[in-house]
Formats: structure tokens, C-alpha cells, sequence
């Protein structure tokens, strides 16, 4: 009985929640400088699931072709969909984070849902959301250098019609939490408490 009750422990304390079940994708999404990453990193932290941050697989591809291009349209969402598959087939659950703009082809949520559901995988959405006025202030933060985001005042303007009309198009958030009220430790922790 102690054996057993010992192997039980050392399985429990070995495994990660990433590797237990049907896999979950927590699918995070919202405008630059909402703070995805940021909270994606907190509640990577928080529940020890992996961070599939977007921009690995952006960075990339655009190390071959221009952002933008059929190319690295068509790859992107490849690599995407593959780790996806893949990770629903070994029930590994992770986050994502995503920044919905108009080079993703629309439908890009039911087709992620599509490869990961003939597995068990869910994807519960999670919204982030902040007013213009913060997203103006923070869009030059010398952090969002890091993966060669959007810092430009001038092009976050231009391009703001477009990016709402993206963020309109994406499904029903299972959660939406506004990054100006919510600090990025909360709101993991409400993330990991109302989906996980």
C-alpha cells in the first residue's frame, strides 16, 4: 500500500497540468497593448501550462517573407494549426495569444477549433480589452520591442478600423477582462479561476 500510495505522489508532483486530460487552448485575444502577453506570461506562471505567444511563429515566417504576403499568410497559419493539432493529439492544454488583424484569413477561431475538437481540445476565449486613449499611451512601450510589435502612434491610427473590424469578427469571449481596470496577476488568476 505504501508503495503505491508513494508512486501515486511522485506521478502527481511530476506531472504538469499541461499533460493531464483533453487538452484546453486558452485562446486569448484583443488589440495591441491590450497586455496578451503579459497576462499570458502570468498565467503561464500561475498553472504551469505552456505560452504559445503568437509571434514566435510571426517572426518566423517574416524572416523569409514580408509580413503580409500569400506566403507568409498561407505558413503562418500552417505552423499555427499544426502546434495546435499536435498539442490537442498529446492532450498537452496551452495559451495562446492573438492580435486579430486583417492578414489572418477570417474564420481563423473555427478552423483552430476544427483541428483540435476531433481530439478533446476546447478552447475557451478569453477577451482583453482596454480604451483607446490607454492603448495610445502604452503602444510605444520599449517592451513591445521585443517581438517587433507595433509601436507607431501614427500607423495604431491608420489602422484602427481596421483592427476593430478584426476584434468584431472573432467568437463570443468566454471571459473579457479590461487590462486598464484589471492588473495582469488578477487577471490570470481570474482566467485560471473561471477556465480552467
Amino acid at each position: 500500500m505504501w508503495k503505491a500510495c508513494r508512486w501515486l505522489f511522485r506521478f502527481n508532483v511530476t506531472t504538469t497540468p499541461a499533460n493531464i486530460g483533453p487538452m484546453k487552448l486558452i485562446f486569448i485575444h484583443g488589440p495591441a497593448a491590450a497586455g496578451k502577453l503579459t497576462v499570458a506570461r502570468e498565467l503561464a506562471s500561475l498553472t504551469g501550462l505552456p505560452l504559445f505567444h503568437n509571434h514566435l511563429v510571426v517572426d518566423a515566417v517574416a524572416a523569409v517573407f514580408p509580413f503580409g504576403s500569400a506566403p507568409f499568410v498561407r505558413l503562418r497559419e500552417q505552423f499555427w494549426l499544426a502546434t495546435f493539432q499536435a498539442a490537442a493529439e498529446d492532450g498537452r492544454s496551452l495559451i495562446f495569444t492573438f492580435n486579430p488583424e486583417g492578414t489572418v484569413a477570417p474564420g481563423f477561431p473555427d478552423r483552430v477549433l476544427a483541428a483540435i475538437a476531433p481530439f478533446g481540445g476546447t478552447m475557451p476565449m478569453v477577451s482583453l480589452t482596454l480604451p483607446w486613449e490607454e492603448q495610445e499611451r502604452r503602444i510605444d512601450n520599449a517592451s513591445r520591442g521585443d517581438f517587433g510589435k507595433l509601436r507607431s502612434l501614427e500607423l495604431l491610427r491608420k489602422l484602427r478600423d481596421n483592427f476593430a473590424a478584426a476584434e468584431a469578427a472573432m467568437p463570443p469571449a468566454d471571459l473579457t477582462i479590461d487590462t486598464m481596470l484589471v492588473q495582469p496577476a488578477e487577471a490570470a488568476r481570474m482566467i485560471a479561476d473561471r477556465l480552467l
